[in-house]
């Protein structure tokens, strides 16, 4: 008789579309195989705590990781004490969970720079849109930074697309910290 262990399947949960398909367009970039990985787009944080709930309670619970906002940070750290994830005072990427510096968007946009960014933008046939957007009164005293940010988020399925496009034009070596974490995180044991 063996007792040998079956490693838990692991399921990596994201807030959206938006960073799974940025994980996916990493894994890619790094030549990471993570065909055995769960990838669930939780269309929205607040869906948190169920799904999360809901794994754990399985026979066979599975490994669970996750990608966050900074906003969020106080509320998935609630939730992952709550249900027995992390200890009380405890940091989040403790229970795999990593949060990003305010969302994936602003740390690719940080990654790559604004020069990487234009010329992505020329390469998708939006930049003329976004030279547009960036003389609305309203985006005129922003940062390119911000600009960028913004753009990313007005135009159906931009947003969902953005990280992923920019991921593929993105050094290696300049790839978003806590994506980095995630996947390092979702490939141990995996």
């Amino acid at each position: 008789m063996s007792t040998t262990r079956a490693v838990p399947r692991t399921v990596v949960l994201f807030e959206g579309r938006s960073d799974s398909l940025a994980f996916v367009a990493l894994a890619r970039r790094r030549r990471t195989d993570i065909a055995g990985l769960d990838l669930v787009d939780l269309d929205g944080i607040t869906n948190l705590r169920k799904r999360l709930a809901a794994m754990r309670a399985e026979s066979d619970a599975p490994r669970i990781l996750g990608l966050y906002d900074a906003a969020e940070g106080d509320y998935v750290a609630k939730i992952l004490m709550d249900l027995g994830v992390i200890a009380d005072g405890a940091a989040p990427s403790d229970g795999g969970f990593f949060g990003c510096s305010r969302d994936l968007e602003d740390e690719v946009i940080a990654a790559a720079g604004p020069e990487l960014l234009l010329e992505t933008l020329a390469a998708r046939g939006e930049l003329a849109r976004f030279q547009v957007f960036q003389e609305q009164p309203a985006q005129r005293a922003r940062t390119i930074d911000e600009q960028l940010h913004r753009f990313a988020g007005t135009a159906a399925g931009r947003k969902a697309r953005f990280s992923a496009d920019i991921i593929d034009a993105l050094p290696v070596e300049r790839m978003p910290r806590p994506l980095v974490d995630l996947l390092d995180a979702a490939m141990r044991m995996a």
